[in-house]
């Protein structure tokens, strides 16, 4: 039966009890609508902040981290950069000896190299190192990294263009005093280059010889105190018909060797730890001086091999003359040094102290002398234990 007005409302006038519910139940539903978007937004505010909280924190727990660490800045040319696994090779090194705190800096990331590392360095293939002083190019790449330390085997590609090893010198010269601008404690490692043999430059393996004979007498006249310059031999040893695929960029066994001559004197700055204020009333001066000494085998055969011993100044005052003990392994025994003058114990022990011209050592900065050594067939794998003491004018200091 279809209703009709009269009898809705006669309905509505028989159930009052219907109209207040109603009437409560509308009241009801529009507070409730006031209410909750206040209430559901409550539980999901505490989930939002949190990882807002997070994501602050993260990033700066991450830039103390950084700060704390050793910034290490591998700077040059393909060398160094391209794929440069040499600095894989003593990344890996340094963090297996326990200096994990360290932080390899530059603008340009990792190129390869098979292994994990920090592959972050500034290393611009084909670049000269005159050109990167003429276009004043370091100042920016160091104000994007602010390095502690720089490592540097740079001056390859200006052999090759027959530049004069005195504009490489010069150049090097301004890119120190850059580095320096940007951090008046930068400790610095330069190399005498690798060798340098590739088919279309006959003239090349000379002009790096001429250049690399050059090297430690510019570090003399650059170093201070405050912010050393390391020259570090990347050259004796290094043979480019089997440490090199092209005359010029190192292959594997190229890399070994690179990675071991940065080692030592790396290691030493290292353990030298941050430099000390200059200008604090408590500073004694520098202190006693110290040095430590490293060996490697260069090369062995039937009945003898090369070693080369490696001296470092890993105190915070000069040296001015050091002497290394020699104690072979197996009954070896040396037979001729250089780059030192040799005394030989009746024992078979050796002492090698300076030549007149590697002795002064400023701090962090290292020397290296080489020897032939000759041995029973039944030596075994060329080893041998060194230790370095230190001599000044009125004292001395030894370590190992």
């Amino acid at each position: 039966m279809r209703s009709t007005p009269h009898s809705h409302l006669r309905t509505l006038r028989i159930s009052p009890a219907l109209t207040f519910l109603t009437t409560l139940l509308a009241v009801l539903l529009i507070m409730g609508a006031i209410l909750a978007p206040h209430a559901a937004a409550a539980p999901a505010a505490e989930p939002s902040a949190t990882p807002t909280a997070e994501s602050a924190a993260s990033p700066a727990a991450e830039r103390a981290a950084a700060a704390a660490a050793v910034r290490i800045m591998p700077l040059g040319d393909s060398i160094t950069g391209s794929p440069g696994c040499w600095r894989a090779v003593l990344w890996n090194r340094l963090q297996s000896a326990g200096y994990t705190d360290i932080d390899f800096v530059g603008t340009l990331g990792p190129q390869g190299c098979g292994q994990p590392h920090d592959g972050d360095n500034e290393g611009h293939g084909g670049e000269l190192v005159t050109d990167v002083a003429d276009r004043n190019l370091l100042p920016g790449r160091l104000a994007a990294t602010h390095p502690d330390i720089v490592v540097m085997h740079f001056g390859t590609n200006d052999v090759w263009s027959s530049i004069a090893p005195d504009r490489i010198l010069a150049a090097y010269t301004k890119l120190v005093a850059q580095m320096r601008a940007d951090n008046p404690d930068m400790k610095i490692l330069v190399a005498q280059l690798i060798p340098l043999n590739p088919s279309s430059c006959t003239a090349c393996a000379q002009r790096v010889v001429d250049l690399n004979a050059r090297i430690p007498d510019w570090a003399r006249a650059t170093t201070t105190s405050r912010s050393p310059v390391t020259v570090v031999d990347q050259w004796t040893g290094f043979n480019t018909a089997t440490d090199t695929y092209d005359g010029v960029h190192p292959s594997a066994s190229g890399d070994d060797k690179i990675a071991a001559r940065w080692y030592p004197p790396l290691a030493a700055l290292l353990e030298a730890g941050p430099p000390e204020d200059p200008d604090d009333p408590g500073d004694p001066g520098g202190g006693q001086p110290a040095c430590t000494a490293s060996f490697r085998a260069v090369s062995s055969w039937q009945g003898g091999y090369q070693g080369e011993v490696t001296v470092s100044n890993t105190s915070a005052s000069s040296l001015s003359g050091w002497t290394v003990t020699v104690v072979p392994a197996g009954g070896a025994r040396l037979s001729q040094v250089w780059n030192g003058t040799l005394t030989t114990a009746a024992d078979g022990s050796a002492a090698v102290t300076n030549a007149t011209w590697n002795g002064t050592l400023a701090p962090g900065a290292s020397a290296a002398f080489g020897f032939i050594a000759t041995a029973p067939a039944t030596a075994g794998t060329p080893s041998a234990t060194v230790k370095c003491t230190a001599t000044a004018a009125a004292a001395a200091s030894s370590s190992r």
